[in-house]
């Protein structure tokens, strides 16, 4: 997550929500692709979690990561109760942020295609090195830690995380462990109309645990097999539901930015920011600040950055801001960071794939996308879904999504086009084994029932 929205301008309906997505509409020739990854940073001495400040015998911790990247990059530093949590391009590229535990996002900027994508990421991750390695820090892509407990993950000094670490105990039991220990990639990705979003949403919903299948990167947990292949993906299955799941409504009759409006409306609020202060106001209504009458705060209304906050707040598989975020992938290395693009544009900027998509998926009844989503983290492409599986459906989605990047028609300086991005996803659908399962087996028998080498193993 990056910087939070500081537009100060009133709002005081309904009506001015609806149309706040509505400005989101674009038209195809200014569709682009916005891509953020996480990744876990460690020393490399001891495989230990880097914590914020310095501590006593080391070279310097995220504080010191942050400021040597300011140094290279001349980015703008993003300050929050006088300690440096981020950075960004003031140009209008992209921006690095910090989860709560330390986890090094980068947001990347809005591009063309798929191949400025993974190069940015390869440049992101070489700048990185860089920095980190004369500080003893490198980074893995994985999506849950694999070694530390809880209580060993750093606490990063970002205000609006002790409000939601406060919060979310009182609504599930995961919570922690999701902002403390997961990491993720997602896609950002665009829309044409309100009918584009609705189509484009309840395809990538649909089809978000088929993402959750391919990317499938996190079957360990303090040292163990944790006998899931995406422990991350099953950790949201008990964060907070208000906020969180495959928001069934999103397929039903009248579907469109006002139907998310009320969903967000009724999903509780964390916090609302004034200058440079969170004001806890955790589990308020929106629509209380929305009238002026939010007990919390009297006599405060909402405005533009309330709104944007409080979307950003909201964790579907799936999210609804002025573009369309796809949460459903564990982090991973650097060729999963380029195909989790290249997956979702072929299927949804190319309109014959996007019709296509829509055939596969709109059959399933809501019992079955939730049953699908519930047996993922466990079962992988072996999911069953509407008398097949997931391995089976992933081959027809990759064709698809492969007919729509050649569509797309964009050739690099070598003259390929974006499908090369597939290939890894081809091949764990041939080999019906992802990642997670693949790690699986060296723990068993190159690693020797050992963590530790996967800090190797799964370095950028």
């Amino acid at each position: 997550m990056a910087r939070d929205v500081t537009d100060t301008a009133p709002i005081h309906s309904k009506s001015e929500l609806i149309e706040w997505f509505a400005a989101g509409n674009k038209p195809k020739s200014d569709w682009r692709i916005g891509t953020e990854h996480e990744k876990f940073g460690f020393y490399t001495s001891d495989l230990s979690p880097v914590p914020y400040d310095t501590k006593p015998g080391r070279r310097g911790g995220i504080e010191a990561l942050l400021y040597g990247m300011h140094h290279l990059l001349g980015w703008e530093p993003i300050i929050d109760a006088g300690h440096i949590i981020g950075l960004y391009d003031a140009t209008g590229g992209g921006a690095i942020s910090l989860e709560p535990g330390g986890q090094f996002e980068l947001s990347g900027a809005p591009l063309e295609t798929i191949h400025q994508t993974c190069s940015e990421v390869h440049a992101h991750l070489a700048q990185v090195r860089e920095v980190a390695d004369p500080l003893g820090i490198g980074f893995m892509g994985l999506g849950m830690s694999p070694k530390w407990t809880l209580d060993q993950t750093p606490v990063m000094p970002k205000s609006r995380y002790k409000i939601m670490a406060n919060y979310m105990p009182k609504v599930g039991s995961r919570g922690l462990d999701m902002m403390f220990r997961t990491c993720t990639v997602q896609v950002n990705l665009d829309f044409s109309s309100e009918a584009d979003m609705v189509k484009k949403l309840r395809v990538s919903v649909a089809l978000q645990p088929l993402a959750t299948a391919l990317f499938a990167n996190s079957p360990f947990t303090e040292s163990q097999p944790n006998g899931l292949l995406s422990a991350r993906s099953e950790i949201w299955r008990d964060t907070d539901t208000n906020r969180s799941g495959m928001m069934p409504f999103a397929f039903e009759d009248g579907m469109g930015f006002e139907r998310y409006v009320d969903y967000a409306l009724q999903v509780p609020m964390y916090f609302v920011k004034r200058g440079d202060v969170y004001h806890d106001v955790a589990g308020a209504d929106f629509r209380d600040l929305l009238a002026g009458k939010l007990p919390q705060m009297p006599g405060e209304t909402a405005t533009i950055s309330d709104w944007a906050n409080h979307l950003s707040t909201i964790f579907p598989e799936v999210r609804l801001k002025r573009y369309l975020e796809m949460r459903g992938a564990d982090g991973g290395p650097t060729s999963r960071l380029c195909a989790l693009p290249a997956l979702f544009v072929g299927l949804l900027y190319d309109q014959s794939a996007l019709d296509a998509a829509w055939d596969l998926v709109k059959g399933w009844s809501a019992q079955e996308r939730q049953k699908m989503r519930d047996d993922v983290p466990t079962l992988g492409l072996d999911t069953p879904i509407h008398n097949s599986n997931l391995r089976e459906l992933g081959v027809e989605v990759l064709k698809i999504a492969r007919h729509g990047l050649k569509s797309r028609r964009r050739i690099d300086s070598q003259g390929r086009d974006e499908t090369r991005f597939l290939d890894i996803l081809d091949t764990y659908i041939a080999e019906g084994k992802v990642s997670a399962q693949h790690l699986l087996d060296k723990y068993a028998h190159e690693w020797h029932g050992s963590i530790d080498p996967i800090f190797e193993d799964s370095a950028y």
